[in-house]
Formats: structure tokens, C-alpha cells, sequence
């Protein structure tokens, strides 16, 4: 059974019945499974199981004008006493690494810890500022029921980047992709510098999927999922397999040759939605002219006029 199942199988066992103890809180509280973890995601298997894995679920609440500290403590002690086995799985006995994953937590300290920010509200410069991997657990997983609305209502403001900062961040990808691999892997090699060619095929890579989850519309999870992710996207379904390849395909002179092409075909592929999108008017193949082309769309010349690498 995956994480998010078992969160809410365990919910509906066992945590609906102990929070309708509370009908005086009921009306004020949210409950769901997000935030940091592979099972808020979906991409949990049997080797996620070895740390931080266990029946339960979080218990969102409002600020302590509205819940006060006492029926928050209250809650905790009734959360602490469910069943510590549920189909299988025992719950854990220490907090996990970074703190309580499960449990009682206040919808300002959950925002505040993935955004800095209590209500989600950002700025531009917080906007750009954020990694995305950050903002894609503040709005991953599932709310089972939200009787406020408040943490919804929050999540939908994060849901996605605004149509600016999406368009600087963008251009940023656009222009690293251009410099490092349309550019400077061939120089690497000519001039016999086999590591620095590696890293220039990385720097393609890490910027091609930044650009292909924002043409998704999606914000990238922590590196270690990037690729699972990527594969879930609709648009440019054939990305992930040929960024896997630039990275784990050795630099021989066989393999330099298609790499040189499989460069070339994944730029062209971004250009070619960059344009399905509206996003650029510039009509060549050279990613570095596409980059300059959205960075001038944006509306924002607070954000336009910023370095075009700003958001990078």
C-alpha cells in the first residue's frame, strides 16, 4: 500500500472517529497527508519504507486566536494514543528527521516552513528567490477535508508560478541551455577537457528539466525525484529519456557526435513549445535569442529589467 493510501485508510479507521470527539474544533481544523516525503508525491516503494514511513496523517490548524493552545494540546494527546500498528506498519517511535512529519501542526508553521511566509502571500523577489522543490511541498499530496478552507484556499495561491516569474525562470534555463550545451560542450571537447564537457552536458540537463517542468507548469521536486517526476508531465514526454542519456552516456567520440545531437533535438523540441505556448517570437533554433525573447514578454519591468540569470 502506497504512503498517501495509507494515510488516509488510516484516517478514516481510526482519526475521523478521534477528531469527532472534538466537535467544538471540528469546523476550524483541515486534515490531509503533504509536505516533505516521498509518499506525499506518490513516488514511495519498498526501499522508502527503511525511514521517516508510518501510518498517519496531519492535522492542520489555524492560529492560536482560533484554536487556542490548550484544544491543540488536547488534540495532540488523543493523536498520540491511535493504534501504533495499522495493515502491517508500525508508527514511528522518534520524530523523523527535520521534525514532526504527522500530527497536530498549525497551518502558519507548515507555510512558514516550506516558504518562509505564514499566509503564502510572496513577493516577487520571494517568488524568485524560493527553490522550487520548496514550493512543490507546499502543494503536493492530498487534503482529505478542509472544514475552514483556509489551508485550500492557500495552497491555490501557490499552485502554480505567477505568468512573470515563470517567464524569467524561463528565460534563465534558456539561456544556460544555450551557453552549455549548444555552446560550450563542443568547445570543451575540442579543447580535450573531457570533465568540463561532463559538466557542461549537466548544466544542459538541469536546466532543460527546470524548463520542462515550467512549460508543464509544474514545480520540479528535490533532485532525487526530478526524473519520476518528469516523466508524469504531459508536455515533452520524450524529455526525460534523452536527458538520461546525455547524463549517463560516456564522452567517446561515438557517443560526443549524438550527444551533440540529442542536444540539439531537445532545444528544439523546447522551441518548438515555447512557441506552441506563445512564449517567444523568435523563429531560429539558437535557445540563446528564445531566452531574450521571453525574458522581453514579461509585463513586470521590475522583473523584466532584472539580470536575465536573476530566477536561475
Amino acid at each position: 500500500m502506497k504512503g498517501l493510501e495509507l494515510s488516509k485508510s488510516y484516517f478514516e479507521n481510526f482519526g475521523r472517529a478521534m477528531l469527532e470527539g472534538f466537535p467544538e474544533i471540528m469546523p476550524k481544523i483541515a486534515v490531509g497527508l503533504c509536505g516533505s516525503g516521498s509518499e506525499c508525491f506518490g513516488f514511495d516503494d519498498e526501499i522508502s519504507k527503511d525511514h521517516d514511513f508510518e501510518p498517519g496523517f496531519c492535522i492542520f490548524l489555524p492560529s492560536e486566536d482560533v484554536v487556542d493552545r490548550r484544544s491543540a494540546f488536547m488534540l495532540e494527546r488523543a493523536y498520540s494514543k491511535l493504534p501504533s500498528e495499522f495493515s502491517g506498519v508500525e508508527r514511528l517511535k522518534i520524530q523523523p528527521v527535520g521534525g514532526s512529519r504527522h500530527g497536530v501542526i498549525r497551518i502558519e508553521d507548515f507555510f512558514r516552513d516550506k516558504t518562509g511566509f505564514a499566509d503564502g502571500q510572496l513577493s516577487c523577489t520571494q517568488w524568485i528567490s524560493l527553490p522550487d522543490y520548496a514550493l512543490a511541498e507546499a502543494t503536493n499530496g492530498e487534503i482529505f477535508f478542509d472544514n475552514l478552507g483556509l489551508i485550500t484556499k492557500i495552497r491555490r495561491s501557490l499552485d502554480h508560478y505567477p505568468e512573470d516569474i515563470r517567464k524569467k525562470k524561463l528565460a534563465g534555463n534558456l539561456l544556460v541551455m544555450a551557453q552549455s550545451g549548444q555552446y560550450n560542450y563542443r568547445r570543451c571537447l575540442d579543447h580535450g577537457e573531457a570533465a568540463a564537457a561532463q559538466l557542461a552536458v549537466d548544466e544542459f540537463v538541469r536546466a532543460a528539466m527546470a524548463a520542462g517542468f515550467l512549460l508543464n507548469r509544474r514545480y520540479q521536486p528535490y533532485y532525487k525525484w526530478g526524473f519520476r517526476a518528469m516523466r508524469q508531465l504531459k508536455k515533452l514526454p520524450y524529455l526525460p529519456d534523452l536527458l538520461e542519456y546525455l547524463l549517463c552516456a560516456d564522452n567517446s567520440d561515438e557517443n560526443s557526435e549524438e550527444k551533440l545531437s540529442v542536444i540539439e533535438s531537445v532545444s528544439a523540441d523546447i522551441i518548438d513549445e515555447l512557441s506552441d505556448q506563445g512564449l517567444t517570437k523568435a523563429i531560429c533554433q539558437d535557445l540563446e535569442k528564445h531566452a531574450y525573447s521571453v525574458n522581453d514578454a514579461i509585463e513586470d519591468p521590475g522583473i523584466r529589467n532584472l539580470h536575465v540569470l536573476a530566477a536561475v
